[in-house]
């Protein structure tokens, strides 16, 4: 089989979460920080720039590795969030990685 395999969720309480970050999120390196801390934590999901300057992420993992995937986008200086809006989604259980989309 070719491809990554999918991540191992077992014993995990699973979310999934749309979050959309306002503030000087576009330009800044957003994108790659809120994908290089999602493989780090073993988040899967993706993002997206929106025309209206803000980033939609959908995120999937345990609360815990959201949060420190948040906290690690917020902690970057370049980057500002000034407030995110979340609402939670149904669970991808064949979802394997974290990506950009364009």
């Amino acid at each position: 089989m070719f491809g990554k395999s999918k991540p191992d969720y077992t014993g995990k309480n699973l979310v999934r979460k749309e979050m959309i970050f306002h503030g000087e999120v576009q330009a800044v390196g957003f994108r790659f920080t809120a994908s290089q801390a999602a493989k780090m934590y073993g988040c899967t999901g993706w993002c997206r720039n929106e025309y209206d300057g803000t980033v939609t992420v959908e995120i999937q993992g345990t609360e815990q590795e959201i949060a420190a995937v948040v906290d690690t986008i917020k902690s970057r200086s370049h980057i500002v969030v000034d407030w995110i809006d979340t609402r939670e989604l149904p669970v991808d259980p064949d979802e394997r990685r974290f990506g950009v989309k364009y």
